[in-house]
């Protein structure tokens, strides 16, 4: 799966050592460019691979990402581990997201028969009743 957007937050990096030997993690926030922007946190592992991608709070990327399951202590976890980043150039981005002319599409004009109220007329009758049915 790939996802765009611009990373927010990088998160400092998490050591450790296991039975194969010592490990290092590190998580970065990014956040999409759609109408209603959405944030989701994955992570690399692996120090070669944090020092080969060098992610920036604020760059432009692509995140390839695989997303797994684990269970424990009963509570079940997603997991979204990244394996390709690839930057993108800004300028493109803020091209492509600039809102359109404001000139309306034939989606958004008003019907054709334009003389037709969308609503009945109200009547001002001495109903106590208000209700339109």
């Amino acid at each position: 799966m790939e996802l765009q957007g611009r990373v927010i937050v990088v998160m400092e990096p998490r050591e450790g050592t296991s039975a194969r030997g010592p490990w290092k993690s590190q998580q970065y926030v990014i956040e999409t460019h759609d109408q209603y922007p959405k944030k989701m946190v994955f992570d690399i592992f692996g120090a070669d691979r944090i020092d080969q991608f060098a992610i920036k709070a604020g760059e432009e990327i692509i995140v390839s990402f695989d997303v797994d399951a684990h269970e424990y202590q009963g509570r079940w976890f997603n997991n979204i581990r990244a394996w390709n980043i690839q930057r993108v150039d800004a300028a493109a981005v803020q091209a492509a997201g600039s809102p359109a002319s404001a000139t309306p599409t034939q989606g958004t004009q008003a019907p054709a028969g334009g003389s037709q109220a969308p609503f009945p007329p109200t009547t001002s009758g001495s109903d106590a009743d208000d209700l339109p049915f």
